[in-house]
């Protein structure tokens, strides 16, 4: 299930957020964990199973929702979490458009071509 950052979850959710291949840097890292937590417009979800394995962030604006990050846990990725994230997100923000920025294009593709897929 998706809940909402809470800064107890602060090393995990860095942890998780470090295998976006934007956060490498520590510093840039830093940076968008404080984005997250002090910008109402970002909003920071980790889906959790028995632990939490994954980690998806999002921007809001006005008509849309654009999904800055999304990481699952390497030894949980090809399992559908992604997926799950991404139609939990078009859920909670069902009232505007899911978008997703130069760095997620490539993953949202995917999300959307296996729901091509499986509707046939």
């Amino acid at each position: 299930m998706l809940i909402r950052y809470k800064k107890s979850f602060e090393k995990i959710a860095m942890g998780l957020m470090s295998f976006m291949p934007t956060e490498k840097d520590i510093k840039q890292l830093q940076q968008s964990m404080k984005l997250y937590e002090e910008d109402q417009r970002y909003q920071l979800f980790l889906w959790k199973e028995e632990d939490i394995i994954g980690l998806a962030g999002v921007f809001i604006e006005e008509e849309a929702v654009t999904l800055q990050h999304i990481s699952v846990n390497p030894s949980h990725r090809n399992e559908g979490i992604g997926r799950k994230m991404v139609e939990t997100l078009k859920e909670i923000y069902s009232d505007k458009q899911l978008k997703s920025n130069s760095y997620t294009s490539g993953f949202m593709a995917r999300c959307d071509e296996h729901k091509e897929n499986t509707a046939e």
